[in-house]
């Protein structure tokens, strides 16, 4: 009567077994009219295997797993009657020169809370979810690339913590749930992403190395309370994206590496198998066994917690074989070049899937390099992504954002040069946790100049990355202007908002957001030259970026005006693609964004005055970083 059966077996041979989960790991049932949990395991070159576990006192020798056949396959299975939900275990592992290992069981859907290493039974089927509406309407979205999307990066243990709790004080999955989506929603983000959810045992890893892939991490509770976190987030129209690493894992002795004695889950090549620079092991993507492991855990957190998008770390870890390593520490492939052929057929190969399962749902690649068609078609020879994060845009911004503005001129060229490749994949304009650590500086330190014109520098930014083609991308904290670098060990600096500059910047990113949601001209036509145009990309001189947004009916389009430099330029004249009068919808000098508060007009009629090779223009005195977004 066992659990794992013989059309279990073929399909998990073939990476075709898509809800493997329900199968591997420690399931809650009844066998031979007792309650229990039947443990199965895949460990093919082991010797031996019992289940350890808190039920049994961790006696080494009380429960031993028979092996099914064929035995070839090394699935491993036992029955325990009385074994409870919360119940802690492990597999003691026999290899076959004698070793005994101790690890977590790969499928488990729960984890002891670090430092311990134990892995739970819990019954993951018994939340009840309330969010069909959401559901549904993702579901019958007829474009979802035409829909707006503005992310808030979290890391939920330091977003914000119980005071006087620094260690431990996080807030769990309901107490984020209570405090975060009131925030988000003010603040007119559209969607959050949750860094270090996939559990791990290292804090400063943040979440990329991780031992549990079917289990959300037990810091801030449990797989219930994940659950009723995402579905809160989906009642109140608030999408959920989670980091998912199927990159590389780390040696910690409880994990995946050397599961069973020999490198199960890794490439047994250390040249294939290791990254020397992370001190990590790499999935074996040629393994059928291995890609299911994989395929099973995006397809338990998009179809099981109802997660709105993955976005896969280190794609370019995984599509290339020398990535971060020197001669002689990797091996080329079958036609002596770079690229991993097994890591190609596994995006191909899951991105289909998911997406063709789930409509609505999300693939998203972070991709640092000019690999060709990531969010192109499998039929094109793509990788079938949803979107790419544009991590070229984010290093020319960042660079131009650096100068002194007295240099901007002479690099005019970083802040256009991504519209030149704008319409070649789907792209997500970020500016993530990556930029504010490690010595970095955070957002507001890498402004150049003094007090108020780094806030200055800051907003403006903001606003050109906000107008510019792309899905929008902050981490937590750039909102409000954090001055210290974001680290994992304490809350963010929400004391600062008691300060007027900080408070200012917030209010603009809120304003922005509300504005990106407002009008489909934002999103509509990101990856395409029918939904942007520029007014002027050439004026280097004086810093200044003029273009204009445009919506799929041509109505409430939007011209964006962007001074660079402290430089106040009252005969200002920008041309217009239009007759018609041009409402001012955003002005960076109203005293709510920190500005002197000048009045201004709220609506301008075109003039017949040619500029910028347009027949009709308006005049506008621009500030000294003003910014000015009008409506037409």
């Amino acid at each position: 009567m066992g659990n794992f059966s013989e059309l279990d077996r073929y399909l998990f041979g073939q990476a075709t077994h898509y809800d493997i989960y329900r199968k591997l790991g420690a399931h809650i049932t009844d066998q031979y009219g007792l309650r229990g949990v039947c443990f199965d395991l895949w460990a093919p070159n082991a010797e031996r295997v019992w289940v350890i576990g808190s039920f049994n006192d961790w006696d080494e020798t009380a429960n031993e797993m028979e092996r099914l056949e064929p035995e070839t396959m090394g699935i491993y299975e036992l029955f325990i009657p009385g074994v409870e939900e919360g119940a802690y275990y492990k597999y003691l592992i026999e290899t076959k020169d004698g070793k005994r290992l101790y690890k977590s069981d790969p499928f488990a859907f729960y984890a002891e809370l670090r430092p311990g290493t134990a892995s739970a039974v819990f019954d993951i089927d018994h939340f009840k979810w309330t969010d069909g509406k959401w559901m549904t309407a993702r579901a019958e979205a007829e474009d979802p690339y035409a829909l707006p999307m503005a992310i808030y990066e979290i890391h939920p243990g330091s977003w914000m913590r119980h005071p006087g709790r620094e260690d431990d004080g996080f807030y769990t999955y309901r107490e984020l749930a209570k405090k975060l989506i009131p925030y988000i929603t003010e603040m007119g983000y559209t969607h959050i992403e949750l860094m270090g959810i996939s559990e791990y045992p290292f804090d400063g890893s943040w979440g990329y190395q991780v031992t549990g892939y079917y289990a959300p991490t037990s810091r801030y509770g449990t797989p219930a309370d994940f659950a009723y976190l995402v579905n809160e987030c989906h009642r109140h129209k608030i999408g959920v994206i989670l980091d998912w690493v199927p990159a590389h894992f780390p040696r910690d002795a409880h994990g995946l590496a050397e599961f069973d004695g020999t490198c199960l889950y890794e490439y047994a090549d250390p040249r294939k198998g290791e990254h020397p620079d992370w001190g990590t092991k790499i999935f074996d993507y040629g393994k059928n066994e291995v890609k299911n492991f994989l395929i099973g855990s995006a397809l338990m957190w998009v179809e099981h917690y109802h997660i709105d998008g993955l976005r896969v770390d280190a794609v370019a870890s995984m599509l290339y074989l020398d990535y971060g390593k020197q001669d002689g520490q990797w091996v080329a492939n079958k036609y002596g070049d770079n690229k991993n052929l097994e890591a190609i057929e596994f995006f191909k190969h899951i991105n289909t899937l998911i997406l063709g399962r789930n409509h609505g749902a999300m693939m998203i690649a972070e991709e640092s390099t000019a690999w060709p068609k990531v969010t192109g078609t499998v039929e094109d020879d793509g990788l079938n992504f949803s979107y790419k994060w544009n991590m070229g845009w984010m290093h020319d911004f960042l660079d131009y954002m650096k100068l002194d503005p007295y240099f901007r001129k002479n690099n005019h060229n970083k802040m256009t040069f991504a519209m030149s490749y704008n319409e070649s994949e789907k792209y997500i304009l970020v500016l993530s946790h990556d930029e504010v650590v490690h010595l970095k500086c955070s957002m507001l330190n890498k402004m150049p100049g003094l007090g108020i014109d780094k806030f200055r520098n800051l907003m403006v930014g903001y606003a050109f990355m906000m107008g510019h083609p792309g899905k929008k991308l902050l981490f937590m904290g750039q909102e409000f202007a954090q001055l210290r670098e974001w680290s994992e060990e304490r809350e963010l600096d929400w004391y600062l908002l008691a300060e007027p500059d900080h408070k200012h910047v917030q209010d603009w990113v809120k304003e922005l957001l509300h504005i990106y949601q407002k009008n489909p001209a934002m999103y509509e036509l990101d990856s395409s030259w029918n939904g942007f145009e520029w007014i002027n990309a050439n004026d280097r001189d004086r810093s200044i970026f003029s273009f204009v947004r445009k919506s799929k009916n041509g109505k409430n389009n939007l011209l964006f005006v962007c001074n660079f430099t402290p430089m106040a330029r009252p005969e200002y004249r920008v041309g217009v693609p239009t007759k018609k009068t041009c409402k001012l919808i955003l002005d960076s000098d109203e005293e709510r964004f920190g500005g002197p508060g000048t009045r201004r007009a709220s609506s301008y009629k075109p003039e017949k005055v040619e500029c910028d090779d347009r027949e009709y223009s308006i005049p506008y005195p621009l500030s000294p970083y003003g910014v000015a977004v009008f409506r037409f």
